[in-house]
């Protein structure tokens, strides 16, 4: 255990107590934190989580071989409540982990896999001391084959970061992490911020699945990759339902196969239907490898409504997107959810106050965030964190390749998921940069969704959506015959919660007039009720509100920044219902039941920083 005080079962200095927490962070066991199985669409039954307790040491850049000083609790950034350390970063210095990994003697004869959630920015891996892996990058998963290295049932595991976070040092997408919190800007996430864990595979072993419903023909496209694998290895793909077979096919790994789906139940955020699969891989003459998957029978695709307005049609029907902005920072974990009822709860919260959508804001969250999304129904608009938050900075070669880099990952790693129906590249010329030849590749890599150029302020004229930003609005673009009309972000109505608040009320920043909750009860309900009438003229199809809780300094929330409600959710509902008669399907349905965790009068306050 960690020298320091144990508060809220986390352990952690005596002076780097945060200034709020979630009630969720006294649930968290420090020993063995997010426990669950962390990419549900590519499982394995047999895995051991590394979460936990690690050794840390902060050097300079020079240092070769660190003195360990203390523990931090992975996967929680250096900067948060719940890493134990709760400490600034310097971009210029380096932050080391290091444990000793034991494999299950069960495992032996096997691959043994090494698998980084996300580490924030640059990770080299060095296994018994030697280098076997480099990866630069804050929001995409890598894994490293430590087979030889376990040869005698442990290995040494060392990671060392670099983490430039802002220009000049490095470059990176970065979103809205900074040194210097202030306005819109929040404190860094630096070093391993999502879930390590190992598991066996056999000698040739399935990699990825890419999958893209195709619901006017009844059926799944589905390329199963493979590693270690020859041309003539085969794969199995079955679907069930509630335990019933729904389709199979077979052919060889690498090859796009067909799998039929006779009457398909069609997934969409008022029914969200999921198909279960599994997948083997025959290598040889025998199985080598196995995982379970889902998938979602959705579509979405662009078509003219009876007034000819251009309009997004989520499997051939036209659905108003009523959303919420969501950043996804935590108080005690900043990007790192405590647990994953955590993320769970803020999905739920959500549809309780009445949205069918949610625009993931310039960060790219674990792979469970995505898939309650697909499992409750929320539709997810998925922003690429933005490479610096400055308008026409000149970016070198080098970094708009990582740029490319990195969205490529960001697409292949959440392709998979039904509840994401558009990707947004910019955020309001934030880095923007070669936007035409983006947006014209992604459009062809995924044709399955939209594709948003630019989210608020410079427009080129591309891709398959124009996006305005307008405080407090709301508003609408001017009607385009080739794209459609969005309010990308509208709103940001200031409301102080005494009791909790990340910082004193002179220091909290909005986009309107700060006041009391009352406030927002008075004035979201009116702003709504102006938005109803811009979807028939000119023609919105969407509005996004900012936001769905507030971001330490930033009070936008419709939720303080430790999850409470500000107002009575059903006000927010209420208000959310698009009027009867109006263009486009929108069905709320029942409000989901949402339990939230109690909150220690001790973990809030109105303490600064």
């Amino acid at each position: 255990m960690m020298e320091g005080l144990v508060t809220f079962g986390v352990a952690q200095d005596a002076n780097s107590k945060a200034p709020l927490m979630s009630g969720f962070a006294v649930q968290v066991d420090p020993s063995k934190p997010l426990p669950e199985y962390p990419r549900p669409q590519l499982m394995r039954p047999d895995w051991q989580s590394l979460n936990g307790f690690w050794q840390y040491a902060v050097t300079d850049a020079a240092t070769t071989q660190p003195a360990y000083s203390g523990q931090i609790v992975v996967p929680f950034p250096i900067q948060s409540q719940l890493s134990g350390v709760n400490k600034p970063f310097d971009p210029t210095m380096r932050l080391w982990y290091h444990r000793t990994v034991s494999v299950p003697p069960t495992w032996k004869g096997q691959r043994i896999l090494l698998h980084f959630g996300a580490v924030s920015w640059q990770a080299i891996v060095l296994l018994n001391g030697q280098q076997a892996a480099v990866h630069r990058g804050d929001y995409d998963a890598f894994t490293v084959d430590v087979t030889d290295a376990a040869r005698n049932g442990t290995f040494d595991l060392t990671v060392q970061v670099m983490d430039p976070i802002e220009l000049p040092f490095g470059g990176q997408p970065r979103g809205k992490q900074v040194t210097t919190p202030h306005s819109i800007y929040y404190t860094a996430s630096t070093g391993i911020w999502r879930t390590v864990w190992i598991e066996p595979v056999g000698q040739a072993f399935i990699d990825h699945l890419a999958m893209t419903p195709d619901i006017d023909n009844g059926a799944l496209k589905i390329t199963v990759a493979g590693a270690n694998t020859n041309p003539i290895d085969r794969v199995e793909v079955v679907a069930s339902s509630q335990g019933k077979e729904a389709g199979r096919v077979e052919g060889q790994v690498g090859q796009e196969l067909t799998l039929p789906i006779q009457n398909p139940h069609l997934w969409q955020f008022s029914d969200p239907f999921l198909y279960d699969l599994k997948v083997t891989l025959y290598h040889g003459v025998g199985k080598s490898d196995e995982v379970t998957s889902y998938f979602g029978m959705r579509k979405v695709s662009l078509a003219k409504d009876p007034a000819g307005i251009l309009r997004p049609m989520i499997n051939n029907q036209f659905v108003f997107q009523v959303g919420v902005l969501d950043q996804g920072f935590w108080p005690e974990g900043l990007y790192t959810a405590p647990t994953d009822e955590a993320l769970k709860y803020d999905i739920l919260m959500t549809k309780k106050f009445g949205f069918n959508v949610s625009r993931k804001h310039v960060k790219v969250e674990p792979d469970r965030w995505y898939y309650w999304c697909d499992k409750l129904g929320l539709m997810v608009w998925q922003d690429m964190p933005s490479v610096d938050t400055r308008r026409n900075v000149h970016l070198t070669d080098a970094q708009t390749a990582q740029f490319r880099t990195e969205l490529t990952a960001m697409v292949d790693g959440l392709s998979n998921h039904p509840c994401i129906i558009q990707w947004i590249i910019f955020n309001e010329e934030w880095g923007q940069h070669d936007t035409k030849p983006l947006t014209d590749w992604l459009m062809a890599y995924d044709p399955s969704r939209l594709v948003d150029s630019a989210s608020g302020f410079h427009d080129y004229g591309t891709g398959q959506v124009s996006d305005m930003h307008k405080y407090p609005g709301p508003g609408a673009p001017k009607l385009d015959d080739q794209r459609i009309a969005v309010l990308g972000e509208f709103g940001g109505i200031t409301t102080a919660y005494p009791g909790h608040m990340w910082e004193s009320s002179t220091a909290t920043f909005g986009y309107g007039k700060t006041g009391d909750p009352s406030l927002l009860a008075n004035k979201f309900p009116s702003l709504m009720l102006s938005v109803w009438p811009l979807i028939t003229k000119p023609g919105l199809s969407a509005s996004i509100y900012t936001q769905l809780t507030d971001v330490m300094q930033e009070a936008n929330g419709l939720m303080t920044y430790d999850r409470i409600p500000k107002i009575d959710p059903l006000v927010i509902r209420g208000a959310n219902r698009v009027p009867d008669g109006t263009p486009g399907q929108f069905v709320q349905g029942d409000a989901p039941q949402v339990t939230s965790p109690s909150l220690p009068a001790s973990t809030t306050g109105a303490g600064g920083k």
